[in-house]
């Protein structure tokens, strides 16, 4: 199986697709833990779809649990540039995930490290591995480039 590096890679690919959509920077992919297969991959569409839940987190996760038609993924990792925000925290925990790798920190609006930290709530009924800072200085970089282009 590829190291984390390589998919966090196609993560950065979606955030970058998600830049040029105009939307903030991103990516989100789902793999089979077993076999490696990528089984969903996205990036934010909030703005597109007019849609404050289309975070690539969530559209990654939807997608890999209709691909294998469950709700739970136990057997699967997720790979995303940003430390996900509550709301995408508690859906990894819903869906079970085996594991998380993140790119950048998020202090302010985060949910996994920072603000709620979702998996340490007594409430929480799965906490994933978690991996974090998994090309963090290129997925923080694409972050500040887009928000520094909006000022």
């Amino acid at each position: 199986m590829p190291p984390p590096d390589s998919y966090m890679e196609i993560a950065l690919a979606e955030a970058k697709a998600g830049f040029e959509a105009g939307e903030v920077p991103v990516g989100a992919v789902v793999v089979d833990g077993a076999s490696g297969e990528i089984l969903a991959r996205a990036h934010n569409r909030t703005e597109r779809d007019a849609d404050p839940t289309a975070h690539a987190e969530l559209l990654a996760i939807r997608a890999a649990a209709s691909r294998l038609g469950t709700a739970r993924l136990a057997a699967c990792d997720l790979y995303v540039t940003l430390e996900p925000c509550p709301m995408c925290a508690a859906a990894i925990g819903f869906a079970r995930l085996r594991r998380l790798y993140y790119g950048a920190a998020d202090p302010k609006g985060g949910g996994v490290e920072h603000g709620p930290r979702i998996f340490t709530q007594p409430t929480c009924h799965h906490r994933p591995e978690i991996y974090s800072g998994v090309e963090e200085i290129r997925a923080a970089a694409l972050l500040r480039d887009f928000f520094r282009a909006r000022r």
